[in-house]
């Protein structure tokens, strides 16, 4: 207990001198400051590459240039200069005089044009900590929109998200699901959540349309690029079968890759509602990257799936007592084997006095720590 107040007394100088650590002392729990605009810890160890997107677009044909323009225009500059040689290949030159021809037989495809790498916008290469793999984008008006299971509003959430949510409610209780029973999912990408599908395309309501176009080896040069370059660690979700062939030549010492069932209706009964993905994500991130690492997979304002700093504050409190316990339990199994008999004093101010301080040094390092983070 006494090493308990300790830390609370030194709390302020911790909290600016150390990184917080999964499974920390309080102290470096409440170490947690405010990180500036625009930083971003879990991606420092990966930094863009140079690239002269200008020289680039210059050393284009004019007919590549043509063909490139969605790219050009939409397509991350992080990821751009990671797959400015795929674009120009044979084979994918191929897949957009094939999107032209669609278009200009007047078949309608999905997603509209400028959301095709809305992913790429929403989630740069330097900021991907979670990889959820997804199949053909959704076929039908108002659904797809480049990030694998989300939809705008007002379409309602797909029974496949759906199912989504419930594996995330068990995960985390205080999940409430966006109003309106909507599915759009920006939020998880602002957060470093790359939803990926495998085809990029698709006509309208034609499902799978768009596939062995080009597509395929495509996103998964995405994938490759994420697995080889981003060398702290990120999580890779594979749901299904198709999904999990994605994800077989991934180093496991490096990512963690969580596979499963697919959540549509059709199997999501089968093991997906209790795989724990979205917890086992965060833990996972909290051991590689500290309390940044971590995942908010709340959808609703107001609403988090982070702890606060009194949930926290009251685990390691629980835990302290547990310790406790054992250890009185395990002093008080020895004397009785040794057969040395002590009458227990009725009451012991010195103990008494222990758990006053040490909620008191809880409160003043609550109350440092939130002075903090308002300063």
């Amino acid at each position: 207990m006494s090493n308990l107040k300790r830390k609370a007394a030194t709390i302020g100088n911790e909290a600016e001198a150390k990184k917080p650590k999964a499974n920390g002392s309080i102290a470096s729990f409440f170490g947690a400051v405010p990180k500036p605009a625009g930083a971003s810890p879990a991606s420092a160890p990966s930094p863009a590459a140079k690239f002269d997107k200008a020289k680039w677009v210059e050393s284009l044909t004019a007919e590549q240039k043509e063909l490139l323009q969605l790219e050009i225009e939409t397509l991350h500059d992080s990821w751009l200069a990671l797959l400015k040689d795929d674009v120009t290949s044979k084979e994918f030159l191929e897949l957009k005089k094939f999107l032209n021809r669609e278009t200009a037989a007047g078949r309608k495809w999905f997603p509209p044009k400028e959301d095709v790498y809305s992913w790429s916008r929403h989630t740069p290469f330097n900021e991907v900590k979670v990889v959820i793999l997804g199949q053909d984008p959704y076929h039908n008006v108002n659904q797809a929109h480049g990030m694998a299971f989300s939809v705008r509003p007002p379409t309602p959430a797909p029974p496949s998200l759906r199912n989504m949510y419930i594996a995330l409610k068990k995960d985390y209780p205080s999940f409430i699901e966006p109003a309106n029973r909507g599915g759009l999912l920006i939020p998880w990408a602002d957060r470093g959540v790359l939803m990926l599908n495998t085809c990029l395309t698709v006509r309208a309501h034609e499902a799978n349309s768009h596939a062995n176009r080009g597509w395929e080896r495509f996103t998964q040069k995405v994938i490759d690029l994420v697995a080889q370059k981003r060398t702290r660690g990120v999580v890779f979700m594979a749901w299904g079968t198709p999904a999990s062939k994605r994800v077989q030549k991934i180093d496991k010492q490096r990512h963690l890759v969580l596979l499963s069932v697919h959540p549509s209706p059709l199997s999501a009964s089968r093991g997906f509602f209790d795989c724990g993905h979205f917890r086992l994500a965060n833990e996972w991130l909290i051991s590689r990257y500290g309390d940044d690492g971590e995942i908010d997979w709340a959808l609703r304002p107001g609403n988090t799936t982070k702890k606060t700093i009194k949930e926290a504050l009251k685990e390691v409190k629980e835990e302290e007592k547990s310790k406790a316990v054992s250890t009185e339990t395990a002093k008080g199994e020895a004397t009785a084997n040794d057969d040395i008999k002590t009458k227990k004093p009725e009451s012991n101010s010195d103990e008494d006095d222990v758990d006053s301080d040490e909620e008191a040094a809880l409160e003043e390092a609550l109350k440092l720590a939130e002075e903090k983070i308002k300063n």
